[in-house]
């Protein structure tokens, strides 16, 4: 694994890269490889988060767990898939969510959200490799340690963040945030198994959207 990462973010995050967890985790990425296992997303998109939302940009962090496992789907933005592939079930859920928050959203039948992390949307999964076909197989392999680290970095350096946290997994990292500087929006996983457990109609975007403006930043544009 080569480490590509913007300069706002290599300047913040560059001890880590000399840890021993992170050379933990780059041999156990190279030893899957020798053996023959397929990992997503390819490697120069790994770190693609990072590269469309530079550090001083960053206004919203939508958090995920793991990087789709199915091919062709995941490329290094939580919740988003490479252009022309069927959206996941959660990812239909969440433009339902849109549409029902705004009333001029129009559900896309693409899911990229590039345009989401070019203004200033951090698409940030927990771990951000997977093996192909196995959810969680990279898990607890140091990529947690790195990502808390980027949580921790955001909450102490900057100001008036949104933190939308989905799902019991990703609000276990509130306690990495300084709820005093920055606004958590928390929900139900707008997985099918719990989006009508409350994620419908939790209004996370128009949420948002009214922090920013609140402190004087833009708000998003979600339609994508």
């Amino acid at each position: 694994m080569s480490v590509k990462l913007e300069s706002s973010w290599l300047t913040l995050l560059k001890a880590e890269f000399d840890k021993p967890y992170f050379a933990n985790l780059k041999s156990f990425l190279e030893m899957q490889k020798r053996n023959g296992e397929l990992i997503y997303p390819a490697n120069n998109v790994i770190f693609n988060a990072f590269e469309l939302t530079p550090f001083d940009k960053v206004k919203v962090v939508i958090l995920g767990q793991d990087p789709y496992h199915g091919a062709k789907q995941a490329h290094g933005l939580s919740f988003s898939v490479q252009d022309g592939i069927k959206l996941p079930p959660s990812l239909r859920n969440i433009f339902k969510e849109l549409q029902a928050e705004f009333q001029n959203f129009t559900a896309p039948q693409n899911g990229n959200l590039s345009k989401w992390a070019n203004q200033g949307v951090l698409l940030l999964n927990a771990t951000l490799t997977v093996a192909a076909g196995k959810p969680a197989s990279h898990q607890k392999q140091g990529w947690e340690i790195f990502t808390d680290e980027v949580i921790k970095t955001i909450s102490n350096r900057t100001e008036n963040i949104v933190f939308i946290l989905w799902g019991n997994y990703a609000q276990q990292k509130e306690a990495l945030i300084d709820t005093q500087k920055h606004l958590i929006i928390k929900s139900p996983h707008p997985s099918p198994f719990s989006a009508y457990n409350g994620f419908f109609g939790s209004k996370p975007f128009s949420k948002a959207n009214a922090y920013l403006v609140k402190n004087g930043k833009d708000a998003i544009d979600w339609q994508l």
